[in-house]
């Protein structure tokens, strides 16, 4: 019999995730799998339980929860040479992995996919050689903002939390030094932010790089250079109602690997998650990843 490792965030989507245990270990059971739950009890619980569940051979890691979930799992599974076949369960704030491939947020429906899906090959995001990350990395003064916004508000809120937040911080937005390379060529410029993407949606927001996909070995990424307030806004609209983010303050680059200084105390973001300090090293790992997602076809 195939073994499933369930990995799940007893907090996440208020506690629903918990309060349908039995539910989802019963559809795998059904679908052919020896289940074997673990609850999350703190920080890089999920990664050392998805680290453990690589060295004992598992068939499948089940990760139930946001994308905190989600990222520690990754890096329990990155840099394993057993690297078991992976299943989403989203029941997080917003997601952003699982709506870029569609992974149905109805809790049946998300464990139809894992039980009937498609296996596909997937890339990931490595950083200074030692973290990971599968949908966004990011730096600058606006993506302190997932770090910033308090965990009521994220539940109670959801996507509008980061967007009162970001409407507060315009008014003291400052900018910082950036030096990306890549290969013989050095990019420097005064900037807010920038993205790293593997997949379509960050921050709840679809189309944020369009032309992104999570199994190129590329990753789209999006510059936003010093600006003016009235640029600004202008950006956030098309950002809220899901428009590409174009202007000629926006630099786009597609890239496999590469290098990026940041002027000042930031910390690199990591699918929302803080990866520690500047300078830093990107490099995108081609098909890392097995993942059960919707059918193609279907999709």
């Amino acid at each position: 019999m195939k073994r499933a490792y369930l990995i799940y965030n007893p907090t996440s989507g208020r506690e629903r995730i918990k309060h349908q245990l039995p539910y989802i270990i019963k559809r795998l059971q059904k679908a052919g799998y020896d289940v074997t739950p673990h609850e999350t009890t703190g920080p890089n619980s999920a990664k050392e339980a998805a680290s453990r569940a690589c060295h004992e051979q598992y068939d499948l890691i089940v990760a139930a929860g946001g994308d905190g979930t989600l990222f520690e799992v990754i890096n329990g599974l990155a840099e394993s040479p057993n690297r078991p076949i992976l299943g989403i369960i989203p029941a997080g704030t917003t997601n952003d992995f699982a709506r870029a491939l569609r992974i149905p947020f109805r809790l049946s429906r998300a464990l139809d996919v894992i039980c009937e899906g498609e296996v596909q090959a997937l890339d990931i995001g490595q950083v200074n050689g030692a973290s990971y990350f599968i949908n966004v990395a990011a730096g600058g003064v606006m993506t302190e903002l997932t770090y910033e916004v308090p965990i009521k508000s994220k539940k109670l809120l959801g996507r509008l939390a980061y967007i009162l937040k970001g409407f507060r911080k315009l008014f003291g937005i400052r900018s910082t030094r950036i030096r990306l390379t890549y290969g013989d060529t050095e990019y420097e410029q005064d900037i807010f932010f920038f993205l790293v993407c593997n997949t379509q949606s960050v921050g709840g927001f679809r189309n944020v790089a369009p032309q992104s996909k999570y199994d190129d070995g590329k990753f789209d990424v999006i510059i936003f250079e010093k600006m003016n307030l009235f640029h600004v806004i202008k950006l956030l609209v098309r950002l809220f109602f899901y428009r590409p983010l174009k202007g000629k303050h926006v630099k786009y680059h597609q890239l496999s690997e590469f290098t990026v200084e940041l002027k000042g105390s930031f910390a690199v973001n990591l699918d929302g998650e803080n990866g520690g300090p500047f300078p830093c090293h990107f490099k995108n790992l081609k098909h890392h990843i097995r993942l059960l997602a919707p059918n193609k076809k279907e999709a």
